[in-house]
């Protein structure tokens, strides 16, 4: 470590320097040692998180309103309906063979009713314009489809000549998870080469390129174990896992690129491993130190939804970030000093060479010459785009939204056309002393001879259950509907309309209507109710902290109003390309003419967290130049085009890990891809200049 004791004086740190820098001269002193304890860190954590395994949230978790109330009642009284599966009988062609249909039916029953994970099979039913036969199996709480669905794949290859398919929650469950599963495999084997020949072309040599990227790739597998530890209090949403690897790639290669970057071009100066690493620390370790914490700060006000699920989200994405920033300040620097000149080992002819900076100084002229015109030009643009999202539908992630690849969507779409009226159901759930038990059935008959005439449900479904004495009790009625459609909807409205008639002269009487409808309807106006504190809490934070580090309030303000912008314009984007059909076909699924209800919201958050990046550091190349004396509008051209290359490369595996994700299956993946990667373009391009 001979190189190490050739630093000028000038350059050795006090007591008195930042903290970034004096952790990252020791990380730079002591550069084994910092390579174990982040090895032995990584590894701790990913043992830790198998361990203890993954909590998930419960059904009762994600609910909101009245819905969660009557979940709650039903969960109480032990009211719960049981998860069920339907195996679906249907001809491959032509008219259905009814005898051998029945045959088929009675393989089935007889295969499931032997299994420890079904309760109940009830008889084989017919759809009335015998179609299709359906057995419904009731299972036992907590059971799993596995060994259903092999039973029924089994009557499948006994009668070669029908469809017999099974679908369900649980079956839904297990496919949903291996088809989240196989695109996180997917989005991690494809974004490993993308973001490796991007730092190739950036670094333009390959030992310089991997760093970023094996420091992505720990803080994703660290964050991952902490993430299993951290679902024992918050528990997981099911989709945290895709943001950590989203999270972490992004962030990951972003923190190690601004330290690379400006480390090897103070080693080009001709300044030692470690001088070039305390300089390095004092400006871009600063500026990844202020990114991180704004991106922190920016998730955390997902917690302002309280919404378990969002919870879950910002939990996951804090984690991964936070430990990207102490991967950054810490194994980093002694990774720079023990490689030395060897991080430009393996190098690409005619890439990494130094160039005069021409694009940026020729894109910064006129705005610097003219910024109001440029202003207004940038707002109209950006404006125009945000128009669409005026138009934005949500809606609440369903079967519907599901991709097409999973088989249970298809035996899904046939058993609504066979038994219309069997996928949803509204649950009227009333509380009241047990002596009323009486009075409570009957007006819940009532209600029920009341709505029978409604077409907002079907006639003649209305089933009863009671608790033991009867405090808790439940009126289920069919909807002849989609659970999103407006007709089920308006189901919820009339059920709550008459809440008032099912508890009038009841003392201590309370009625909440549930169901998977009410439920979406609840979250969609909970989600609605948050919004104004989760926006507001996310922009006054970002506004206090660049304010803060800057000493600016105009520069606090204009951040604001940018990243709202480039905001706007995700979500115009995400109207427009999801709420048509135009993009069906490019992006590989089937649009439902609506947006994930969770997705604007996560998508603010997470976009205003990471545009700081960008911000915040050619900002502090912009500082940087105007503490050297230099005019201020030479200072902004000088930030601007000096930070143009990194900050480029940074936008870009941004962007090309985002367009992945946007190339997965599952819709909601689709959508926060494609919504952070126009944020980002817009961020990285025209906010920019």
């Amino acid at each position: 470590m001979s190189t190490l004791t050739a630093d000028p004086p000038t350059t050795r740190t006090s007591r008195r320097s930042p903290v970034v820098v004096r952790t990252a001269r020791w990380s730079a002193l002591h550069p084994w040692r910092a390579i174990a304890l982040w090895l032995v860190f990584v590894a701790t954590c990913a043992f830790v998180g198998g361990a203890v395994g993954l909590r998930t949230q419960s059904d009762q978790q994600g609910l909101h309103g009245q819905s969660a109330q009557a979940a709650q009642w039903l969960h109480g009284a032990g009211l719960d309906q049981p998860d069920t599966e339907d195996v679906l009988i249907t001809a491959r062609s032509g008219n259905l063979d009814h005898a051998a249909a029945l045959r088929a039916a009675a393989d089935v029953t007889r295969r499931l009713t032997g299994l420890p994970e079904v309760s109940h099979v009830a008889t084989p039913v017919t759809s009335p314009d015998g179609s299709a036969v359906l057995v419904e199996a009731s299972l036992t709480t907590g059971a799993s489809a596995g060994r259903l669905l092999d039973a029924t794949a089994a009557t499948q290859v006994s009668s070669p000549a029908l469809r017999v398919e099974e679908v369900g929650s649980a079956s839904f469950d297990d496919a949903v998870n291996h088809q989240v599963a196989q695109d996180l495999a997917a989005a991690a084997t494809l974004s490993l080469p993308v973001t490796l020949i991007i730092m190739i072309l950036a670094f333009g040599a390959v030992v310089a390129a991997g760093v970023p990227v094996l420091l992505a790739l720990s803080a994703v597998g660290a964050a991952t174990g902490l993430s299993s530890l951290v679902s024992h209090v918050l528990p997981d949403s099911g989709s945290t896992s895709s943001m950590i690897l989203l999270m972490g790639m992004a962030v990951g290669v972003d923190y190690s690129l601004f330290y690379v970057t400006r480390a090897r071009a103070e080693r080009r100066r001709g300044l030692s491993p470690l001088a070039a690493v305390e300089v390095a620390a004092a400006t871009s370790g600063h500026a990844v130190v202020v990114s991180g914490a704004a991106v922190i700060t920016s998730m955390a006000g997902l917690f302002l939804a309280t919404d378990m699920t969002f919870a879950s989200l910002a939990a996951g994405s804090i984690i991964v970030v936070a430990v990207a920033v102490v991967g950054s300040l810490t194994v980093l620097p002694a990774l720079l000093v023990t490689l030395g000149g060897r991080i430009d080992r393996l190098r690409v002819p005619f890439l990494g060479r130094e160039r005069t900076p021409r694009l940026w100084p020729a894109l910064l002229r006129p705005v610097v010459a003219h910024p109001g015109r440029s202003l207004v030009a940038a707002v109209v643009v950006l404006g125009a785009l945000a128009v669409p999202a005026l138009g934005l539908r949500l809606a609440a992630d369903s079967p519907r939204s599901l991709p097409t690849s999973i088989a249970e969507t298809h035996a899904l779409a046939r058993l609504t056309a066979a038994f219309p009226g069997t996928t949803t159901t509204h649950d009227v759930v009333v509380t009241a002393p047990a002596a009323d038990a009486a009075q409570v059935t009957g007006r819940l008959h009532t209600l029920a001879a009341t709505v029978r005439s409604d077409p907002s449900f079907v006639a003649g479904t209305a089933s009863y259950a009671s608790s033991p004495g009867g405090a808790v009790q439940v009126l289920r009625v069919d909807a002849p509907y989609d659970p999103e459609s407006a007709g089920a909807k308006d189901g919820v409205r009339t059920l709550r309309s008459a809440e008032g008639a099912v508890t009038q002269g009841i003392a201590g009487a309370h009625v909440a209507v549930g169901g998977e409808t009410a439920a979406d309807m609840d979250t969609d106006a909970h989600l609605s109710e948050r919004l104004p504190w989760v926006v507001a809490g996310v922009v006054l934070v970002t506004m206090l902290i660049m304010a803060w580090v800057f000493g600016s309030v105009a520069i606090s303000l204009v951040t604001a109003a940018a990243n709202l912008l480039s905001a706007g314009a995700a979500f115009g984007v995400l109207a427009l390309v999801f709420g048509h059909h135009w993009f069906d076909g490019v992006l590989g699924y089937t649009s439902t003419g609506t947006v994930i209800n969770w997705i604007p919201l996560f998508t603010f958050a997470v976009l205003f967290g990471l545009s700081m990046d960008y911000h915040v550091f050619v900002l502090s190349r912009v500082r940087e130049a105007a503490r050297t004396g230099v005019p201020a509008r030479q200072a902004v051209r000088d930030g601007v085009a000096g930070s143009a290359g990194t900050v480029t490369s940074a936008a870009l595996v941004m962007v090309s890990v985002f367009a992945i994700f946007a190339s997965l299956h599952m819709v909601e993946m689709k959508e926060l891809g494609l919504g952070l990667a126009v944020a980002v373009l817009v961020d990285a391009l025209v906010v920019r200049t």
